[in-house]
């Protein structure tokens, strides 16, 4: 994994052509990068990370999510979780949010 700028890159090897393939992961759009060294393939990284934030800077958009999702579970699921919260004197949506941060971590 590399990073640069608070941003991460995934990284896999294509044997059949012999390349370094990646892709910034945590943004909202699919920003991806090449090259044929190691050398070659931070460099790229670099500047694909550094092209997406001016290129938002210029449209005025924040590079990464919202914090905002549609979440979609079986109703009885859903009613569960809500009595749940409000056992705990919680909104469904900050305990759901408190629980998730807790199980990946901050």
């Amino acid at each position: 994994m590399m990073t640069h700028k608070g941003y991460s890159g995934s990284v896999k090897f294509d044997a059949d052509s012999d390349i370094f393939h990646g892709e910034v992961i945590g943004l909202r759009d699919v920003v991806t990068f090449q090259g044929t060294t190691v050398e070659e393939l931070k460099t790229a990284f670099q500047e694909s990370v550094d092209d997406y934030l001016e290129f938002c800077q210029q449209r005025g958009e924040h590079p990464t999510f919202s914090g905002r999702f549609l979440l979609r579970v079986d109703p009885l699921l859903h009613r569960r979780l809500a009595e749940l919260s409000a056992q705990e004197g919680e909104s469904l949506n900050a305990w759901v949010a408190s629980y998730l941060s807790r199980l990946i971590g901050p």
